[in-house]
């Protein structure tokens, strides 16, 4: 493996304090008010948006989806990541990305969604690593100074790291991150850590300066830290280890009272920033609903309330629900 003599724009992810922590792009999880919820408590190193469709974003259907790319000042630095099989409309979307203020662009190479990868994005880039390399340089041509970054997966349907992550860093990326699973395992099987410190490897023989964080199974700020330390990766960033619950990046240990006033919270911000002026929703009130079980777990009487707030169909609802649980138990 040859180093490479191309610099890559680290852009803000040069600023960041090693080992830097982050959270996963999650469809219908990461939106502003979740964000909101880790901004409001302790924010992580970097934020990621949802993955927003870049076809989407170039269509008529763009004001639907610039919601997905909302965010506040207080989120920076924020990575707004995208998705797609087009190199020409990655080049196309990045004077819109650098205008919306964001501070660097990911590409999901990763993303298992059979939508996604209809559309030549995601999961279905690492079988086509030529076209995967053609986007990155589409997307630096777009990105007005941008960073670029990529996330991914070690491989298809089984280890492909050797072809596949080289592929990526001879490209010069800013940031690489690798979700330690194939995108056949899903999360059916343990993270393959034990594949970090070969993936360490290649990146100080290819790509020195470009940043690589880890992904897959952390559940604690602590586990985290120690898995950088192991690794030699720069950073980690958590996905399902930081539901319903803002303190993961803090010393803070919540108490119930503290888990359910901020479900509250995060309840009425999801319904103000995702209804129209008309009162017309723009994302169902469902997706909330996927929150509250890991707000509400681990203590008396938390699966009687949690079948109650299924039941709610607005904030309105959770708010008085949860009111009426804190009065009996005070």
């Amino acid at each position: 493996m040859k180093r490479k003599t191309e610099e890559p724009n680290l852009g803000f992810w040069a600023k960041l304090k090693k080992p830097v922590m982050a959270i996963a792009p999650m469809a219908n999880v990461t939106d502003a008010a979740f964000r909101r919820m880790f901004a409001e408590v302790k924010k992580p190193d970097v934020f990621w948006t949802e993955f927003v469709s870049v076809e989407g974003l170039l269509s008529e259907g763009r004001k639907k989806l610039l919601v997905d790319l909302k965010y506040e000042k207080d989120e920076h630095p924020i990575v707004a990541q995208l998705f797609g099989g087009k190199p020409e409309q990655f080049e196309k979307i990045g004077p819109l990305i650098k205008k919306l203020g964001f501070d660097g662009i990911d590409i999901n190479m990763g993303c298992p969604d059979k939508g996604v990868e209809r559309s030549g994005g995601g999961a279905a880039l690492i079988k086509n690593p030529a076209l995967a390399k053609e986007i990155i340089r589409a997307a630096k041509r777009g990105a007005g100074g941008l960073p670029i970054s990529v996330k991914t997966r070690i491989g298809y349907r089984k280890n492909e790291i050797e072809t596949w992550v080289p592929a990526l860093l001879e490209e010069n990326i800013a940031a690489l991150t690798v979700h330690f699973r194939t995108r056949s395992e899903m999360s059916k099987v343990p993270a393959h850590w034990d594949l970090a410190p070969l993936i360490v490897e290649m990146r100080n023989h290819i790509a020195p300066r470009t940043l690589l964080l880890g992904n897959g199974d952390i559940t604690s700020l602590d586990e985290a830290k120690q898995k950088a330390k192991e690794t030699g990766l720069d950073g980690i960033m958590v996905g399902r280890g930081v539901f319903g619950n803002p303190w993961f990046f803090s010393d803070h240990t919540p108490s119930v009272k503290e888990e359910l006033e901020r479900l509250v919270r995060h309840t009425e911000l999801f319904e103000k920033i995702y209804r129209s002026n008309m009162k017309k929703r723009i994302k169902n009130f469902d997706v909330m609903k996927k929150h509250f079980k890991a707000y509400v777990s681990g203590f008396d009487g938390a699966h009687e309330l949690r079948a109650k707030l299924m039941e709610a169909g607005d904030a309105s609802g959770v708010r008085r629900i949860i009111n009426e649980y804190l009065k009996r138990k005070n």
